[in-house]
């Protein structure tokens, strides 16, 4: 295994604590929100954290698998990831929604990619038969 590069944070005092990168570009405070929001606008969560860095690095792996099938312009394509906080009886659990939006490729094609996405992402990878992750495309009609 070759490593291409580390990323590091800290976090202190927890879910009502504080997250700093080692860089310094992320800093912010960490707070719980509640089915009324934020205590604190200006906090981040874990759930909002995984759902930006899932978001970003599927993207790439869009982008990779559209150049494997000869998709060389994506357009203004996007990821939006949601990541839900759910509880059952044997606890806390995560599940994530992927919504691809591919404006330059036919359904056929898009569905290729996000799968094909799904298969090479770190982060699918990482979740792989750990959490339910649902793959949506979104096409311009």
């Amino acid at each position: 295994m070759k490593t291409i590069f580390e990323a590091k944070a800290t976090n202190t005092g927890g879910r009502s604590g504080h997250v700093e990168s080692e860089d310094g570009v992320l800093d912010f405070p960490i707070s719980m929100p509640s089915s009324k929001g934020k205590k604190d606008p200006k906090s981040t969560n874990p759930e909002e954290l995984f759902a930006a860095a899932y978001s970003t690095c599927f993207a790439g792996a869009l982008e990779v698998i559209a150049k494997e099938h000869g998709v060389t312009d994506l357009g203004d394509f996007s990821v939006t990831a949601t990541v839900s906080f759910n509880t059952e009886d044997d606890g806390a659990f995560l599940e994530a929604t992927l919504d691809s939006y591919l404006p330059t490729v036919d359904k056929k094609m898009g569905e290729k990619i996000i799968n094909g996405a799904h298969e090479i992402c770190p982060y699918s990878k990482a979740t792989r038969d750990n959490i339910t992750v649902h793959l949506n495309l979104l096409l311009d009609e």
